[in-house]
């Protein structure tokens, strides 16, 4: 069983967290320019890395807070 780190409620188990993708996705500066591609390319490409991946999740079934975290995509270990 994997246990994550929430910052609010310590080490919990998988069951009570949600995966939110890449952390530190930058909204488009002007998203009225932006076209179909590029819109595309903002809502549904993500890197995927093979590695360590910053990443959002939400602890869900405790405080529902969001936080970031760096996951090893291999290992599945968090780093922070």
């Amino acid at each position: 069983m994997l246990l994550i780190s929430c910052p609010w409620c310590g080490e919990r188990e998988e069951t009570e967290f949600h995966y939110g993708g890449q952390a530190f996705v930058a909204y488009p500066a002007d998203p009225e320019s932006l076209s179909d591609e590029e819109w595309a390319q903002y809502v549904f490409f993500r890197d995927n890395p093979k590695g360590d991946f910053a990443e959002r999740w939400v602890h869900s079934a405790g405080c529902r807070r969001w936080f970031n975290t760096v996951r090893n995509t291999v290992t599945s270990e968090f780093q922070s």
